[in-house]
């Protein structure tokens, strides 16, 4: 039986993250806001009641959140370094590079610009022969913060991404802290391999992307700041690791019930192969599919212009009590008590 995605041909349901990925943010925030701030932002961002350990964290919170704790602060990077960076830097820091004479130009403005900001790290641009790679070095003996120094090498990518018109590919990422409980969802976020435990946390492009032209207007500047972070703090599948790429493949096909088998053949892969690769990467083709059915029941009981019957029907769920138990398994939460909270915070 064919199962049909509740998508129109041009939706992207975008995966979500676990909550204890955000926790690292929100850390921080209990001391950068006052409690009376903090209860407001989780409010206006339905975090609030967000807080079961299986919770999922969706792209537009994370967004809204941002946008949020930016403005009221003062501080763009929202009390993840020790210094304060204050309202008008991201703008100043793209006036600065987008009319460098190329991707590793722009790169290098790049690391100049932070290391005036920062007292935390150095960031160093490094040619290695192969690959152009930048480093956060610390300047002190410190505990790594670990949202701030994703948010950081996103910010390279999504820069560079932003200035050359398309998705870099990523050689890899590297972080200068254990790898954490959550370490899938740093894999929604970075189209590469991530290692954890390394010397000094980096990310590494391909020398042959050095020369890339880079040119944005001032218009186009001014869209890419509105709607940040929405741009760069989560990728998209074009140049993606297997298992978002397996993810978009049960998307775009609109089978969620489709075979492993068929997967693997549309991937140009043995299933034997497929399989292999999957689990080096720590997931299953039944996990992905039941990660994008949560993601699709999460995003239609925000939207609220569907019963949860029918949300049932188009995930392929027989009955409604079956999603019932699914959706408590995967988020702690039943589809009524998650719709409720949405609605609430909305």
């Amino acid at each position: 039986m064919k199962h049909r995605l509740v998508s129109s041909p041009h939706d992207t349901v975008l995966p979500t993250v676990s909550r204890a990925f955000l926790d690292d943010w929100l850390s921080v925030l209990h001391h950068k806001c006052t409690p009376d701030q903090l209860i407001r932002f989780l409010d206006k961002t339905s975090l609030a009641d967000v807080s079961h350990p299986l919770a999922r964290v969706t792209h537009d919170q994370i967004v809204r959140l941002y946008q949020l704790v930016a403005i009221e602060t003062g501080d763009e990077m929202m009390g993840l370094w020790s210094r304060p960076i204050r309202s008008g830097a991201l703008k100043h820091l793209c006036a600065t590079v987008r009319d460098a004479s190329s991707l590793s130009a722009a790169l290098f403005r790049f690391t100049t610009f932070w290391n005036l900001l920062l007292d935390d790290y150095t960031l160093v641009l490094e040619d290695s022969g192969d690959t152009l790679k930048i480093s956060l070095i610390p300047r002190a003996s410190a505990p790594a913060q670990r949202f701030g120094h994703m948010l950081l090498l996103k910010l390279v990518h999504g820069i560079g991404s932003w200035l050359t018109g398309r998705e870099l590919p990523v050689i890899s990422v590297d972080f200068a802290f254990a790898r954490p409980d959550f370490a899938e969802d740093y894999a929604i976020l970075f189209p590469a391999p991530v290692r954890f435990g390394v010397a000094h946390s980096a990310i590494a492009f391909d020398i042959g992307l050095a020369d890339l032209p880079v040119a944005r207007s001032n218009d186009e500047m001014q869209e890419f700041l509105i709607r940040a972070p929405r741009d760069w703090i989560f990728t998209t599948y074009r140049e993606h690791a297997l298992p978002l790429r397996v993810r978009e493949y049960v998307q775009l096909s609109k089978a969620l019930g489709c075979s492993l088998n068929e997967a693997a053949l549309a991937l140009n892969m043995t299933p034997r192969t497929f399989m292999r690769r999957l689990d080096a990467e720590g997931t299953s083709f039944q996990n992905i599919k039941d990660s994008l059915r949560r993601d699709i029941a999460i995003r239609d009981l925000s939207l609220g212009n569907k019963s949860i019957e029918a949300i049932s029907q188009d995930l392929g769920f027989a009955t409604s009590a079956n999603l019932h138990r699914a959706f408590k398994r995967w988020t702690g939460a039943t589809p009524g008590a998650y719709r409720k909270y949405r609605r609430s915070g909305s």
